[in-house]
């Protein structure tokens, strides 16, 4: 269990760190980010990269690096926020390629990140016992047992 925190917590740092980066990028330059043209935008619905970058910034770089706290702290409730974080990534890459109507190597390499991210948050829960599924199961035990017990 240790292992599988250490491994989203390195994600959440690494994708956090990265978004933050591209993000800030973004709100400081918002017509050309890193080189960047806003011709790129022609299936967005904005005209600058600003709304994009608060986003990225906030939601995928904040969202991730406050992720990975309670991944370091081993609070039991972390696979749900790492779950979380990974559903928004993956959502985040696919608009992004259906609104610059392009996919290049760093979405098909970030997709696979918050895939990542899904799968060991869903490892995670399932090993602490807070996956649904472990739910039900105990309940169905704890039932039989008192039936027997009668």
């Amino acid at each position: 269990m240790r292992t599988v925190r250490r491994l989203l917590a390195a994600l959440h740092l690494f994708i956090g760190v990265g978004a933050v980066a591209g993000g800030l990028s973004a709100l400081l330059e918002p017509t050309g980010p890193m080189g960047m043209s806003t011709d790129a935008l022609v299936n967005a619905p904005f005209e600058t990269f600003l709304v994009p970058g608060i986003l990225l910034f906030g939601l995928i770089g904040l969202g991730n690096l406050a992720s990975a706290v309670p991944a370091l702290a081993s609070r039991r409730w972390a696979g749900y926020a790492s779950g979380a974080m990974g559903c928004v990534l993956i959502g985040w890459i696919v608009v992004q390629c259906l609104m610059l109507a392009d996919v290049v190597a760093l979405h098909v390499i970030f997709f696979c990140l918050g895939a990542a991210q899904g799968c060991l948050a869903l490892a995670l829960l399932a090993l602490e016992g807070l996956w649904p599924g472990t739910w039900a199961t105990r309940a169905v035990r704890s039932l039989r047992r008192g039936r027997g017990a009668r």
